[in-house]
């Protein structure tokens, strides 16, 4: 067998065997951004029942660094900080990555069926050992031997190689698997950006939250000090007693405490958005956008389940999952089937370029199989193990895509309505706190009141920013459940 013809039948035992693809499509995925309520108890006089979170686990909590391709100028808008998390969130990035990996894939099993043209320039010196191979002829005719040494002789080849597939079913099958397996990968980072979307915003979302909670304890902090020193006047004069006084105190520094607190999540709050942008970590850039109060967007149920399942990019991932695994099953049944090669050779053999001469080889290979030990048979059974999986697993997309979907508007329900409760509660507890503290200047009551009324105040103010929260987050929640959430979230939340 000559050195061309082992380049054959090695070229197609490997275009024909089957490309075996993982149990599971999802081994990919690695990391997670996932919107959760956490029920408060009931014995809570708040009137939040629920506690909104976003968690954000993997790649997706970290980044690459963009000041030096995108400089920050210390001012950050919830657009911007999007935008930073889709070009260097490592979530995005990181399967941006494995798209152009894909690709790479799907180009060589593509050049299995292409053309393959190579060039070799070959320049041998060659003496033999006759004796040594085993070669021992005598001479009957005395004073004439041949010598056991010949050589040393050469001389060079100049040869290129073609060789070609005719028809592999097997190799053709694995290169559309690869190509679906690359479409895969790209909906998977297509998704990946609605993750980043909602990571991002959440993160922006928990900041603006912090923030105003932090300017409500300051502002409590004002009227602690303003209780505290009109105390102080009225103890002087004997109006007040000293239990009034350290009453006020009390207050004062407790709230002195909580804007120290406030002020620590806050700066904590700005140092892991800025993680999930690729930003510096620390907390010395200022919001821009304070996402005030918005109705939730009008859609229904339906129209929001439509779009869901027309526009989530995990599900068109999982869909070409399933075509892959089909087209990895065509491979591993066409083991069974003939395949056809082609190879040619050309070039010049001769002791020296002036005295060469042009040879060519050309060779056409039909490969049959007969009984290759029931291999095909093994790999028909993979395959069809790997594609039952991935139509699970396209199930359960759709199960999870409508799941979220109507997790996101009970959601966005149920933060409206705390919403609209909390906001009653706020204008009466502050109407309640200048009653008391009028009722207080004309001494008709103590600071008790006072202090009561104080704190009302403050859960009021605490129950509308949580609430706010999680409004706002149920939105961008419902807008990466209908997917294209980068388009979704700046109508939803109404920012420009």
């Amino acid at each position: 067998m000559t050195i061309l013809q082992r380049q054959i039948l090695l070229l197609l035992l490997v275009q024909s065997s089957y490309g075996q693809l993982p149990l599971s499509g999802r081994g990919g995925q690695n990391g997670s951004v996932t919107p959760a309520q956490t029920p408060v108890p009931g014995v809570t006089t708040s009137v939040n029942t629920l506690n909104t979170t976003v968690q954000v686990q993997g790649p997706y909590a970290g980044s690459a660094s963009s000041i030096s391709k995108s400089p920050f100028l210390g001012k950050l808008s919830l657009r911007d900080a999007v935008e930073r998390g889709l070009a260097y969130n490592l979530g995005s990035v990181g399967l941006n990555n494995a798209v152009r990996q894909a690709r790479g894939q799907a180009r060589v099993a593509r050049s299995s069926l292409m053309p393959n043209l190579n060039g070799a320039l070959r320049e041998s010196v060659q003496q033999t050992n006759l004796k040594a191979l085993g070669l021992r002829i005598q001479v009957p005719f005395p004073g004439f031997a041949i010598p056991t040494i010949v050589g040393p002789f050469n001389y060079f080849d100049l040869r290129a190689t073609l060789t070609q597939t005719v028809a592999d079913m097997t190799a053709l099958n694995n290169y559309r698997s690869t190509q679906e397996l690359a479409r895969a990968n790209e909906q998977s980072a297509n998704d990946a950006r609605d993750l980043v979307v909602l990571a991002v915003g959440g993160a922006y979302l928990q900041t603006v939250a912090s923030k105003a909670r932090l300017n409500s304890a300051r502002a409590q902090l004002e009227t602690a000090n303003a209780l505290y020193q009109q105390t102080s006047e009225r103890r002087k004069v004997g109006i007040a007693a000293q239990v009034d006084v350290n009453r006020s105190l009390v207050q004062q520094e407790t709230q002195q405490q909580r804007v120290a607190t406030l002020e620590n999540d806050l700066a904590k709050q700005k140092i892991n958005l800025a993680r999930l942008t690729g930003l510096p970590p620390n907390d010395r850039y200022d919001l821009v956008d304070e996402v005030p109060f918005s109705t939730g967007p009008a859609v229904t149920l339906e129209d929001a389940l439509k779009q869901a399942f027309e526009a989530r990019a995990d599900l068109k991932a999982a869909e070409a999952q399933v075509r892959a695994a089909e087209r990895s099953r065509g491979a591993a049944r066409a083991e069974r089937l003939p395949s056809l090669a082609f190879s040619a050779d050309y070039g010049a053999i001769g002791t020296n370029p002036a005295q060469s001469h042009g040879t060519f080889t050309v060779v056409g290979t039909l490969k049959i199989p007969i009984w290759q030990g029931g291999r095909a048979e093994g790999d028909i059974e993979q395959a069809d193990a790997a594609l039952d999986q991935r139509h699970a697993e396209l199930e359960d997309m759709r199960s999870r895509v409508e799941s979220d979907v109507r997790e996101a508007l009970l959601d966005l329900q149920a933060a409206a309505s705390q919403i609209e409760v909390a906001k009653k509660n706020q204008q009466v507890a502050r109407e309640t706190l200048t009653l008391t503290r009028q009722r207080f200047e004309a001494g008709i009551t103590d600071s008790v009141e006072v202090v009561q009324a104080q704190e009302a105040v403050a859960s009021a103010d605490l129950d509308y920013i949580t609430s706010l929260f999680a409004h706002n987050v149920a939105k961008l929640s419902l807008a990466r459940a209908m997917g294209h959430a980068e388009t979704h979230m700046p109508q939803f939340l109404n920012i420009p």
